[in-house]
């Protein structure tokens, strides 16, 4: 079951993505928690102290703490080359993350500017750690992939977008004025744009075709599109930055359009492949990711509308926040969780030589009836969250009990498939002594 191409002899110990696997979905736990205590406040602007929370608990406390996790996991087995001494790594990461989101959550959701100055210092420190290593990592491998290269574009984002976050965050701790106004739409925009979209690109071309039995992406797909992401993404911001007159304006809406219009490229061609695909069997994984692709089509066409005018109304920003971090994002990670942590299980159990009988497969250690509960939450909340945005007096307190839900279905899933795991490392580590005496 091991994939050509991929090096596991090079994966981290089990330990370090799971401890980031499952801290994420307490975030997203927490996240509804800020929502039924602001209620409908807090889907009727993007800019109040506890959507800033909220936001920050979802994208920072989960997105990218299950992207670092699968990061570290994955860039070792598909550049060749280990993350050195990844337990400490993942531990000074893992710790810099849960500290520095709680504080900044807090920070924004009491107003303190001290308890921001922490979370700044947490944050920085972390997130810098992060990248340097991944960068450090990625420089020594000999096998330049189209995933390595996007996965190595996507960190190059995340230090851009660490960099404009801590200018902002710098800017409302200690009192200061903003360099420029643009950083508030730059910031969103190279943290999803950038380091999670380009991310997604590298993931998906592989765990598309792996797990889901699709044919490959096209080569000129994969080896043009991630590259010519980052390129729009650094025109439309330095349009962003200086534009004033109508000629940056008019590049402005060109360049928005390149990039709604790039990823709706690479939505269209998965949703091809996976309509193309050689099993035709049910699967969650898969549904998930039609979820997030179709997301993805919706956020970025709320986007170019709203670059238009088309769609001024209050809530629009609130709506494509809602596709783009929970459509869209939310769906790509949580339908990876229910293959990739079912997946590293197994291949643990079967590396260890100490593990009697036979290894239950992926399917046994997540059960489909567990997976598809999960969907149907996530897909509950999705809609709920959607409906909050629009009509924020009805729809936001059980918006919120349903990320709940859908948050609690997510950790119990997780903590299941370790479950298993301990249970059977266990269970044969207790035959071997028996045996022995």
């Amino acid at each position: 079951m091991q994939p050509s191409g991929l090096n596991f002899q090079q994966a981290p110990p089990i330990s370090v993505p799971l401890r980031f696997f499952l801290s994420a979905p307490l975030f997203a736990l927490l996240s509804s928690i800020v929502l039924l205590w602001s209620g409908e406040d807090l889907m009727a602007s993007r800019w109040s102290p506890a959507t800033l929370a909220a936001v920050h608990l979802l994208t920072l406390g989960y997105m990218a703490m299950v992207m670092a996790g699968a990061m570290i996991q994955m860039l070792p087995v598909l550049a060749g080359t280990p993350v050195p001494r990844p337990r400490l790594f993942a531990g000074i990461v893992h710790v810099a993350l849960v500290l520095g989101v709680l504080l900044f959550a807090g920070g924004l959701l009491f107003e303190s500017p001290n308890i921001l100055k922490l979370a700044i210092t947490m944050l920085g420190i972390g997130l810098t750690v992060f990248v340097v290593v991944m960068l450090v990592v990625l420089s020594r491998t000999g096998n330049w992939t189209d995933t390595a290269i996007a996965m190595a574009l996507a960190l190059v984002a995340l230090g851009a977008t660490m960099v404009l976050g801590l200018t902002l965050a710098v800017s409302r701790a200690w009192g200061l004025a903003l360099p420029n106004l643009s950083l508030a739409d730059l910031h969103p925009a190279w943290g999803l744009m950038g380091w999670t979209g380009l991310l997604l690109a590298g993931v998906a071309y592989h765990i598309v075709p792996m797990f889901q039995m699709t044919a490959n992406y096209p080569q000129w797909l994969v080896r043009r599109l991630s590259p010519a992401i980052l390129l729009i993404l650094l025109a439309w911001s330095f349009v962003k930055w200086h534009g004033t007159g109508a000629v940056w304006q008019g590049m402005g809406l060109l360049f928005t359009c390149m990039l709604g219009g790039a990823y709706c490229l690479l939505a269209g061609i998965t949703l091809n492949l996976q309509r193309r695909r050689r099993r035709r069997l049910p699967d969650v994984t898969l549904e998930y990711w039609r979820v997030g692709m179709v997301s993805v089509v919706l956020a970025a066409l709320v986007w170019i509308s709203q670059q238009f005018s088309v769609l001024n109304f209050p809530q629009s920003g609130v709506l494509l926040g809602v596709l783009a971090i929970f459509g869209a994002a939310l769906s790509f990670i949580n339908g990876m969780l229910c293959k990739i942590v079912p997946f590293l299980v197994w291949f643990h159990l079967q590396s260890r030589s100490d593990v009697k009988g036979e290894v239950p497969n992926v399917k046994a250690l997540l059960p489909e009836k567990a997976q598809r509960q999960q969907l149907r939450l996530h897909l509950v909340a999705l809609a709920a969250c959607a409906a909050a945005a629009l009509w924020p007096t009805v729809f936001s307190y059980p918006a919120a009990l349903c990320i709940g839900l859908a948050s609690c279905s997510v950790l119990w899933n997780m903590v299941g498939v370790v479950g298993r795991y301990r249970n059977h490392a266990n269970g044969s580590k207790l035959a071997s002594r028996s045996v022995g005496t």
